[in-house]
């Protein structure tokens, strides 16, 4: 009996394994990567990922063996602690890299964490809000910022001989 069954254990053992990730190939319709499992040479892998949400991880690797053959390998799952978010409530989600930078989806609203470095909206023609912007920089128009523009307007003599109507 042991050794009928010796295959299929040796099969559901392989089905399941943890490694870590040692290459990325993102340059396919399916995202390859290369995952050293415990005790195991590197092998590549497919890396489905949630559909609208893409990364290049550089972690640690739940991997699954399609039927258990070590040949048909996809990870499942992939992760960095070094890295993840912590701490956040019950239905909070957020994107974050290894830079720092995030977008996090609190309870109290979104907060978006640039790590230092520039935030762009490309091919966007309009921004609109129902609400106040606050800045605490310089506001530019292209050319010009909004403290050049105020400079000037306040420098002209308002209504000819009253004071300069300053503009706030």
């Amino acid at each position: 009996m042991s050794r009928l069954l010796s295959p299929v254990w040796r099969r559901l053992r392989l089905l399941v394994s943890r490694g870590v990730l040692q290459l990325a190939d993102d340059g396919s319709t399916m995202q390859k990567v290369q995952v050293t499992l415990l005790g195991e040479s590197p092998a590549w892998a497919e890396r489905f990922q949630q559909y609208g949400l893409t990364s290049v991880p550089r972690a640690e690797a739940v991997v699954t063996a399609v039927g258990g053959a070590r040949a048909h390998l996809v990870a499942i799952a992939v992760d960095d602690r070094r890295y993840r978010m912590a701490g956040l409530k019950g239905g909070e989600v957020a994107i974050y890299d290894d830079l720092g930078q995030s977008v996090h989806l609190t309870r109290e609203g979104i907060v978006i964490k640039g790590a230092g470095l520039p935030l762009a909206f490309v091919d966007c023609p309009l921004v609109t809000m129902d609400g106040d912007l606050e800045v605490a920089g310089n506001v530019r128009d292209g050319t010009s910022t909004m403290q050049a523009m105020r400079d000037t307007y306040n420098a002209q003599n308002h209504g000819g001989s009253g004071p300069n109507q300053e503009m706030n």
